[in-house]
């Protein structure tokens, strides 16, 4: 009897030695800076293989050099960076001027969002403003937040683009920086400069994501993995996969959002933009592109985005 409870103690501490193992692998896998690969030049390629029909405006700016950048301080002393382009004159006489604050997806930077720069700067004639999430592209920080932190750094970066364009604001995002975007959306004392949300194919929280990629690509339940790693993340980041919650910051949002989200979405599954749009207690629109998986929308239907956007912004 001795012998087997022995056994079963040490197969019982093996057992758990290897969940908690488990667990500190995926906080490490997730959400460690040091994984991602995506460099500002790769963006710059990937943006010109994917979205073709923006490759003369980008070479313009860059050639111009009218994309400019600056940083500011969090409050923790982090570095965070932004690049921003003011509208193109020629634009002055026939729309009023506006702003649009693009904020970019997990593992991505700012400069994977020019495609849809391409379509508010040279399409709709706005000013944009393009940060790099902490621990993405040029910002400081060794850990991703899914959203969660990265909302108060929007926040501060909404009042930064306010400061130098002085005109009403547009917030978009897309996967990640979508469910930045509704983290945002919830938040009290937003800038009145604010007028429109966008959200492109985000989560309803970070919990419901990594549940899914925990099936999807290692075939492990949630319990009791998710709920150890949670609890790390929350020891060695100050946030956890529960509260980082987008469906319950956008059930506080009584500004106009609109919901894109390709119905063949299987990464950021298509069911999570019905909960959202249904827990949206303002004026709101929805899209599903048909056929459209993760982040494609604007690849596959240009000129209809571009119109769903402008008719949203404008009705």
């Amino acid at each position: 009897m001795k012998k087997i409870l022995k056994s079963g103690s040490i197969c019982l501490c093996l057992l758990v030695a290897l969940v908690i193992g488990a667990s500190f692998y995926m906080v490490d896998y997730a959400l460690a800076r040091r994984h991602t690969k995506w460099t500002e030049d790769k963006a710059w390629e990937r943006v010109e293989n994917y979205y073709p029909w923006t490759t003369g405006w980008m070479d313009s700016i860059r050639v111009d050099g009218v994309l400019k950048d600056t940083f500011i301080m969090a409050e923790d002393g982090r570095r965070l960076h932004a690049y921003y382009l003011p509208r193109h004159p020629k634009h002055d006489s026939v729309s009023v001027a506006r702003s649009v604050l693009l904020i970019h997806g997990y593992r991505n930077c700012a400069i994977d969002m020019m495609h849809l720069g391409y379509m508010y700067h040279h399409s709709m004639g706005y000013n944009i403003f393009l940060p790099d999430l902490h621990a993405h592209g040029q910002s400081d920080g060794e850990s991703i937040q899914m959203g969660w932190k990265d909302r108060l750094d929007a926040l501060r970066w909404c009042e930064v683009a306010e400061s130098v364009f002085h005109t009403p604001m547009v917030v978009h995002g897309i996967s990640m920086g979508a469910a930045t975007t509704m983290m945002l959306s919830g938040e009290e004392n937003l800038p009145t400069s604010i007028t429109h949300f966008i959200e492109d194919c985000g989560y309803t929280s970070a919990w419901d994501e990594f549940e899914g990629e925990l099936a999807n690509q290692f075939s492990l339940p949630t319990f009791p993995l998710l709920h150890i790693t949670s609890f790390l993340c929350d020891a060695m980041y100050g946030w956890n996969f529960t509260e980082a919650s987008a469906l319950q910051q956008v059930a506080k949002c009584p500004k106009p959002m609109l919901f894109i989200h390709g119905d063949a979405d299987d990464f950021v599954p298509t069911w999570m933009v019905h909960q959202l749009y249904d827990a949206h207690p303002g004026p709101k629109d929805i899209w599903l592109p048909e056929g459209v998986t993760h982040a494609l929308s604007y690849y596959k239907y240009p000129a209809e985005y571009t119109e769903r956007v402008r008719r949203f912004l404008f009705r």
